[in-house]
């Protein structure tokens, strides 16, 4: 008996929550005004968090989870026993726009198993974002996922109609590919990525903008999954900083190793994989928003891996506690962000209101939420912390594991 669409729905959703590339930041705004359906908000039946806060609600589905590889980390691999589903093109546009008009859904974010070949796949991919862009005037966001060895005219197609491109290199190192993904090669994938940099780059050469007009505005992002090969914490932040450099990435994505595709497991050196994974991705924000240099980030570990009982930034200044504390009145913005519980926004707004006089800790307090860690390492004009060498300083501010009460 054919499926129903509900019942792939139930299927193509649930296979693709184990892909963590779904925030739309960056993305151009766009709306219907000028005709079209559809828009590009700042309002958030999946919740992605934009770096800068934001929440949007996107489709978040496979387009089929019928595959040809067998990769050891994915649900959704050759040898797996689940039901399996395939959207057509047009039902895939049909669900996505009658979601959106029921306010369900600001955008689309669409991958895919390999159920063909990898250019079948690839082309089935663009037709879905062509036709909701050209044929249905859809204006909200849409996040397509490349495919490794797709041809390049396929790649590039598909930022004439996505917002963000992406394709996950895996896995941090090349071995571990070849001892999870064997049938998949990290030279392709690498080439996908180069190729997506270069277009991107390309359209935006200002005799080439009228032909590619904000191609894959929001750029291309990665996941990597964590946890299954036994890398380090250092070792993935190093891969992770590679990328950025290589391919110009918005961001690299983190996914806790899931043994049959449910986080139960966890290696022996990770006693909590999500917690890691978190850690993770706060290590990856000291390196793109914070100016920690990898060095600094890989210094806040020990052996290598992250002390998961607090977050870098303050195991960094624990360990170099000589640095602080930081005057809040005359420090430069570049070690104002380095005060464990002050933000970006809490900086640029602690350097703005500084021009206009001193500040006072109840300044501060005004300023930013994480006041009650930061004071243990900055001044103001009537404050002034306790030793920083206070042995029972860490104590205080790392929240201890408690039993919780049976009744």
């Amino acid at each position: 008996m054919p499926m129903s669409l509900m019942q792939k729905l139930e299927i193509l959703a649930d296979a693709a929550k184990y892909d963590a590339s779904c925030a739309s930041s960056g993305g151009t705004k766009r709306d219907a005004k000028g005709g079209g359906i559809g828009s590009v908000t700042g309002a958030g039946i999946c919740h992605a968090y934009t770096p800068d806060g934001r929440c949007v609600s996107l489709l978040k589905i496979l387009l089929t989870n019928f595959c040809i590889y067998d990769c050891a980390y994915c649900v959704s691999r050759r040898s797996s026993n689940v039901r399996r589903a395939r959207f057509s093109v047009d039902e895939v546009v049909r669900l996505t726009l009658d979601l959106y008009r029921r306010n369900c859904i600001e955008g689309l974010f669409l991958s895919s198993g390999i159920a063909r070949s990898e250019d079948a796949t690839m082309e089935d991919l663009v037709r879905v974002a062509k036709s909701l862009r050209r044929e249905h005037g859809f204006r909200g966001y849409i996040h397509l996922k490349t495919i490794p060895g797709a041809s390049d005219a396929l790649i590039a197609e598909a930022g004439l109609y996505a917002d963000r491109l992406s394709m996950n290199i895996e896995l941090p190192s090349e071995r571990a590919l070849k001892d999870f993904a064997p049938e998949k090669s990290l030279a392709a994938i690498k080439r996908g990525m180069a190729r997506t940099r270069a277009n991107i780059e390309e359209a935006a050469e200002p005799a080439r903008r009228a032909a590619k007009p904000n191609y894959a505005a929001a750029g291309q992002s990665t996941q990597m999954i964590v946890g299954a090969d036994g890398a380090s914490d250092a070792a993935i932040i190093g891969a992770s900083a590679d990328l950025y450099a290589s391919y110009a990435l918005k961001r690299v994505y983190y996914s806790a190793f899931s043994p049959n595709g449910h986080p139960s497991a966890a290696l022996p050196h990770v006693a909590t994989p999500l917690l890691r994974e978190h850690r993770l991705y706060q290590s990856d924000w000291l390196l793109r928003v914070y100016g920690f240099a990898l060095e600094e980030v890989e210094d806040a570990m020990q052996d290598g891996m992250l002390d998961l009982s607090m977050d870098p930034k303050l195991a960094w200044a624990l360990k170099h506690r000589e640095r602080f504390p930081v005057d809040v009145n005359r420090a430069p913005r570049e070690m104002l962000m380095r005060v464990p519980g002050l933000g970006t926004r809490a900086v640029d707004k602690l350097v703005a209101s500084r021009r206009s006089g001193r500040l006072r800790l109840a300044d501060v307090a005004r300023l930013t939420r994480g006041l009650g860690r930061a004071r243990n390492f900055l001044t103001a004009a009537d404050w002034t912390p306790k030793r920083l060498d206070d042995a029972h300083l860490e104590s205080r501010l790392v929240k201890q594991p408690a039993q919780l009460a049976l009744f």
